[in-house]
């Protein structure tokens, strides 16, 4: 009988590294970790309490069991309640009294209508950094004891080299985002007269993206291609990228090769490839007359028939030297009139809802 619950332990704590180990989305790791104890040790409640290094204090990160949610607003001082025992300490406890404990913080259970009678808390911590405390709360049917506690202690060790793993990730994206924004604002930069062009398509992008149900992955690509789109025009000399009159054909045929030089570039990045079609097919037509390559409908890359609708959205409302930019709803008749020939109707009218959606929370703000 203890054989087999042994097994069933490693097996939990197996499955939960196989889980934590293959996701670096921190709020699925830290769900995953109060699941993954709750089982472990048969408990009725469980909960994370992050430690927020500017005021010292531990909020509840996740809280699950019955009337768990009504506890997320609370925080804790530092050394307050057992959390903030153990946290200041950075030490583990059982504790199956936890009524006649003088340092149990009442105020939960008070908020809550829970009753927490047993518990078990534990330092999260990487090397000797705390990044919150791990709580098992009610074990069902019994007291916790000292094996209970080594099961939540392997835990936590999982948890905190899963959270910083997370973390480390977070700041390199964010780096990466910074650079890649960097460098589109320098291709932005050579013509004044588009300001803010780059960061309103890729808003308008991934805004007509999430309409569409797109999946977060492709959400991603879809807003480094929308960054990213206008890359290509580096390879574009001055005096024609800013012409301000009519292009004649020659020069037409040169600033149509910025999709290329766009895919080329991005090319060389192993990480990026997927982002490529979105950037190269951005000018493709619906109706098969656009370029590089004149591919129509559903060969077009989503990514990029995403793109074609926001990036020229933004052309036709934006002042230029030479003219005003259209009114919103003048902007929108174009769409709808060009739907079917340069732009996917569908795109189209999820760009619409989106932008309206956008508007109305814009207003509300």
């Amino acid at each position: 009988m203890e054989e087999n619950i042994l097994t069933e332990h490693l097996k939990g704590l197996l499955e939960f590294s196989t889980i934590i180990n293959s996701s670096l989305e921190i709020e699925e790791i830290r769900k995953r970790a109060i699941e993954a104890s709750m089982k472990l040790v048969n408990c009725e409640a469980g909960s994370l309490l992050l430690y927020d290094e500017e005021s010292g204090e531990l909020y509840f990160d996740v809280a699950l069991g019955e009337k768990a949610e009504k506890i997320k607003t609370i925080r804790l001082k530092p050394g307050e309640g057992i959390a903030g025992w153990v946290a200041e300490n950075k030490q583990a406890v059982i504790i199956n009294d936890v009524q006649n404990d003088p340092r149990f913080f009442r105020g939960g259970d008070e908020k809550s209508g829970f009753k927490t009678k047993t518990m078990i808390s534990v330092p999260v911590m990487i090397k000797e950094r705390l990044i919150g405390v791990l709580q098992a709360i009610n074990k069902r049917n019994s007291f916790f004891n000292e094996y209970d506690l080594e099961l939540l202690k392997a835990l936590s060790c999982q948890v905190a080299v899963a959270i910083e793993n997370a973390r480390l990730y977070s700041e390199l994206k964010e780096t990466f985002y910074a650079i890649v924004f960097a460098l589109a604002d320098t291709i932005e930069k050579r013509d004044p007269y588009t300001g803010g062009h780059t960061k309103r398509v890729m808003d308008y992008s991934v805004s007509t993206g999430i309409e569409m149900g797109l999946s977060k992955k492709e959400l991603e690509n879809l807003k480094l291609a929308a960054i990213l789109h206008d890359i290509g025009k580096i390879g574009i000399r001055d005096v024609i990228l800013l012409k301000e009159g009519k292009l004649t054909d020659e020069e037409f045929k040169i600033i149509k090769n910025h999709t290329i030089y766009g895919a080329e570039i991005l090319e060389y990045v192993k990480q990026l490839k997927d982002i490529v079609p979105g950037v190269k097919y951005h000018h493709e037509n619906f109706d098969g007359t656009g370029y590089p390559e004149k591919l129509r409908e559903e060969n077009i890359p989503l990514i990029a028939r995403i793109i074609a609708v926001a990036d020229t959205f933004d052309a036709m409302t934006t002042d230029r030297p030479y003219r005003k930019g259209l009114p919103i709803n003048s902007a929108f008749e174009e769409l709808k009139r060009k739907a079917g020939t340069q732009f996917d109707p569908k795109v189209v009218d999820a760009f619409i809802r989106a932008f309206n959606k956008m508007e109305a929370k814009a207003n509300e703000d």
